[in-house]
């Protein structure tokens, strides 16, 4: 049955008054899908695009230049090699006329505005990544906004590699661009914040830990130093069966400073002042006062010296008896060369130090 011109002409006047129409009806009264572009509506107008029985029949642009179910494999694969929602990847796709490198190349370039967008919100969660061999430690923080988008395998990647082989980035070629596409990707912002590396300045070993490890090499806290032996010929073995639990009293006690010495003489008075003050309003004697303040300036020094620190594995010794008991085992003076805490979202020194015996802090 033929539809009536009085029919039609109504279907042409609202093709007309709109640059697409969500959805039309044709042949039988079958749903057909969107038409976007504007020179088809043209088209339909003038009666180009006709059914069997005259009425215009709505279809995609894409429909007559690609099959369903290539468009279906290439939305497939635009999406593994993006990550990016489905939406999109359609759009990209039918608006680059199904060349999936372009579309491809859409898609970076929005990604790019979506990072720029998500880098001004705060990126406090991620991972910490640790790499090491006999001489070096190095230690990376990439952050992002959740802990969700911390066990994204994306962005574990990126961070455990700092990698640009992944099968889903598109062949950038250096690690802010990544981060830009990651960031693209998981919809928040992501961020290399800091490194920090370490290296044995002689003969010994490079020790490390990391904290809450959701796989090798991966974590949220990590401790890292160099125990090194004054004699060259001293096997390695016993440095290291050492240095391992000493990286987690690290994590556990958060040292500041390698040894007492080395605590900076305006912090050691600022901590003198406050403790005169609190043994002052005690009301007791000045000799007992004295006497108050040195012993607390020696629990100062046990909390934040690492060298006085009571040992994580044993409280009945500190951590310089371990040195010691060390030293006899192997028949050579070994000491702590430096160290370093360093923890997600923790505070960041503005430089490393300088001294070779100052222990890095970046907790």
């Amino acid at each position: 049955m033929a539809f009536s011109r009085s029919v039609k002409r109504p279907i042409e006047c609202l093709l007309k008054q709109h640059s697409y129409s969500s959805w039309a009806y044709g042949y039988h009264g079958h749903q057909l899908p969107e038409v976007r572009d504007k020179s088809y509506r043209s088209l339909f107008c003038h009666g180009d695009f006709q059914g069997s029985y005259g009425v215009p029949i709505l279809v995609r642009r894409f429909s007559v230049e690609v099959s369903a179910s290539e468009q279906m494999n290439l939305i497939k694969q635009l999406r593994e090699r993006t990550s990016a929602p489905i939406k999109a990847v359609k759009s990209a796709l039918v608006d680059c006329k199904w060349d999936i490198e372009a579309a491809q190349k859409d898609l970076r370039k929005r990604g790019i505005v979506l990072a720029s967008k998500n880098a001004l919100r705060t990126a406090t969660e991620g991972l910490l990544a640790l790499v090491q061999d006999e001489k070096k430690a190095v230690v990376i923080e990439l952050n992002c906004e959740t802990d969700f988008v911390a066990r994204n395998e994306i962005f574990r990647y990126l961070d455990m590699k700092i990698s640009l082989d992944h099968p889903k980035f598109n062949g950038v070629t250096t690690v802010k661009s990544a981060i830009t596409e990651v960031s693209a990707m998981v919809g928040e912002n992501v961020k290399l914040r800091r490194g920090w590396a370490l290296s044995r300045s002689s003969h010994g070993v490079v020790s490390s830990y990391l904290h809450t490890s959701p796989q090798p090499g991966l974590g949220r806290i990590a401790g890292v130093l160099t125990l090194e032996a004054e004699d060259p010929n001293v096997a390695l073995d016993a440095l290291q069966r050492v240095g391992s639990p000493l990286a987690m009293h690290i994590v556990a006690s958060k040292p500041l400073f390698l040894s007492k010495d080395l605590v900076p003489s305006e912090a050691l008075e600022n901590e003198r002042d406050i403790l005169k003050t609190q043994a002052a309003n005690s009301g007791k004697p000045q000799a007992a006062i004295e006497k108050m303040v040195e012993g607390r300036l020696k629990k100062y020094f046990e909390d934040v010296v690492f060298l006085e620190q009571k040992f994580v594995m044993n409280d009945n010794i500190n951590i310089k008896s371990v040195l010691n008991d060390l030293s006899k085992e192997v028949g050579s003076s070994v000491k702590i060369g430096n160290f370093f805490r360093m923890e997600v979202g923790g505070a960041q020194r503005s430089e490393p130090s300088t001294s070779p015996e100052t222990a890095a802090q970046a907790a």
